[in-house]
């Protein structure tokens, strides 16, 4: 390995949504950009999210110079808590909101004592170590983005981070054109580009082409306006506010991130909201309702989310009314769109009028849109292009819409995680792979689980389970009480104890042939015994589960 030679390998958003981290590796000194966490699907029960495999960096943190985040978005930020298990001390760089934003999660966690976090500014050059980073302004769906520039002797490397070139942002700061161009003259050898959207032609829409629709719904609305979207959405939530306020509604904060966020946000001067128009819930609930706006969060349809208690009634404070009119402001996350048709479902059973993206226009993409991706590229004009933050099929609508403007799969390198790169004498290789397995979060437990016991869950939730206790004679393996049989999600209603008690002859007749057989024998032959049973009964293979006991 040659002195200027880096590696770059993703641990985690590279053919898929979420868990972005991205490694750099340059005489034997790690960078670190983003440690997201990714949402898990409707087939993984129990997970709370999907952190990247970090295990690779375990014992380096002498060698790490910094993490440094792009923007605030849990998928880039949620995984940091979980860094620090591995390796501790080591400084992360970030904008002032998204510095915030990581203090609270690492507050919460009890991990900010393992770090530092350095506040840095879009446009500031970071010296760390063999690494020269320079940061640029990106625009995207929450505040502070940016991109970063990686100095090399072979060009820059560039990084885009989550963005679209979007001209009226709400906050009036739109993407740093300037500097792409500039960094386009200079020369880049690759660029890293977001692929979200890949598949949607043409531009992604500003933030403020979807003031016209909350206006009217706020315009017709006479009934209490409830809002979910993301809490880190700062751009929406001032938005909604700045239309409220001019409704005369006032403003109803409910959650815990939601407050945290919106709390951050004032005081760091990203959100413009008046106290004077901000009210508790319990002042909310005593104004007329056509006075009220309540900002919550649930727009991806959890189940512990306000909105989802909300949606099953199960929310302490108050409860939808006919009437209320329930926004959900943002786009579903790949695996959401089931549980976000129930909680629709579930809100237009109580009476609630909810307005959602294909009703009416109320949210936009964060991410560029084809026509986008084509001018970040005639901006930078690198020589690779690696796409990331994406499914692999949109890496792949990436890659073909990068060889329409005429690069060739030599330079359009299509990889996912644990696949490294090398990068030396101007060219981009493939190298290596590392270990970049999903790491399961359930609780407390991180990395206890597998897809086996995610197999065992998926078999319990559709099959049941059954358990069939026995105790036998140590001496002659003959049964000494009748079996004891209880089962749970199979089977309900009057024929259970027929059945439990048909199911308990078969046993204690077999039991009586074989009495001289092994005792793991005995085990196994049950088992699929009482399978076989439930199965001509119910036509479901339950899972089996026999406890022989000897006395």
């Amino acid at each position: 390995m040659n002195k200027n030679e880096i590696r770059y390998f993703p641990l985690g958003g590279a053919g898929e949504i979420g868990r972005n981290m991205h490694v750099f590796s340059l005489e034997d000194r790690y960078l670190i950009v983003d440690c997201g966490v990714q949402f898990p699907d409707n087939s993984m029960l129990g997970v709370d999210y999907i952190i990247p495999d970090m295990q690779i960096l375990q014992g380096k943190e002498d060698k790490i110079v910094g993490v440094v985040i792009t923007h605030g978005h849990e998928d880039h930020i949620g995984g940091l808590s979980y860094l620090f298990d591995i390796v501790e001390n080591v400084p992360i760089y970030a904008t002032p909101l998204t510095a915030g934003l990581i203090e609270v999660k690492l507050m919460r966690a009890g991990k900010l004592s393992k770090t530092k976090i350095n506040v840095i500014a879009a446009g500031d050059v970071l010296e760390l170590g063999p690494f020269q980073i320079e940061t640029f302004h990106m625009t995207h769906s929450i505040p502070d983005c940016i991109g970063l520039a990686i100095s090399t002797p072979h060009g820059y490397i560039v990084m885009s981070g989550d963005y679209k070139l979007d001209p009226t942002p709400i906050d009036n700061w739109p993407s740093d054109y300037s500097k792409l161009a500039q960094l386009g003259e200079k020369g880049v050898l690759a660029l890293f580009s977001d692929s979200t959207n890949a598949e949607r032609p043409g531009m992604t829409p500003s933030e403020r082409d979807i003031d016209e629709a909350f206006e009217e719904v706020f315009a017709k609305t006479t009934g209490r306006i409830i809002i979910s979207s993301f809490a880190s959405l700062i751009s929406r939530l001032q938005q909604v506010a700045t239309i409220a306020i001019k409704n005369e509604r006032k403003i109803c904060i409910v959650g815990t991130s939601m407050v945290d966020n919106v709390a951050l946000a004032k005081k760091l001067g990203y959100l413009d909201m008046p106290e004077s128009e901000i009210v508790s819930l319990e002042e909310a609930l005593k104004l007329p309702d056509h006075k009220v706006l309540i900002l919550c969060t649930g727009s991806q349809g959890e189940p512990t989310s306000i909105l989802g208690r909300l949606s099953t009634g199960k929310y302490y404070a108050f409860s939808i009314n006919p009437g209320d009119t329930v926004l959900l402001s943002s786009s579903p996350i790949p695996g959401n769109e089931e549980q976000i048709s129930n909680v629709i479902n579930r809100l237009y059973r109580m009476g609630a009028n909810v307005i959602y993206n294909s009703v009416l226009s109320i949210h936009v993409s964060g991410h560029a849109c084809q026509e986008e991706m084509k001018m970040l590229v005639n901006f930078l004009k690198p020589k690779y292009i690696i796409p990331t933050h994406g499914e692999l099929r949109h890496l792949h609508q990436h890659a073909r819409l990068m060889k329409q403007m005429g690069y060739d799969d030599e330079h359009v390198l299509v990889i996912e995680n644990g696949q490294s790169l090398i990068i030396a004498d101007g060219k981009v290789l493939l190298g290596d792979k590392v270990p970049a397995t999903m790491v399961l979060v359930d609780g407390t437990n991180v990395g206890d689980m597998d897809m086996d016991i995610m197999y065992q869950r998926e078999r319990l939730s559709e099959n049941g389970v059954v358990v069939v206790s026995l105790v036998f004679d140590k001496k002659h393996h003959g049964l000494i009480q009748e079996p004891v049989i209880v089962h749970y999600g199979l089977m309900a209603g009057k024929e259970i104890p027929e059945v439990e008690g048909e199911l308990s002859r078969q046993v204690i007749e077999y039991c009586a042939k074989k009495n001289n057989m092994e005792s793991n024998n005995i085990q196994k032959n049950i088992e699929q015994l009482v399978r076989k049973f439930f199965y001509n009964a119910t036509r479901r293979s339950p899972w089996v589960i026999v406890n022989p006991l000897y006395v």
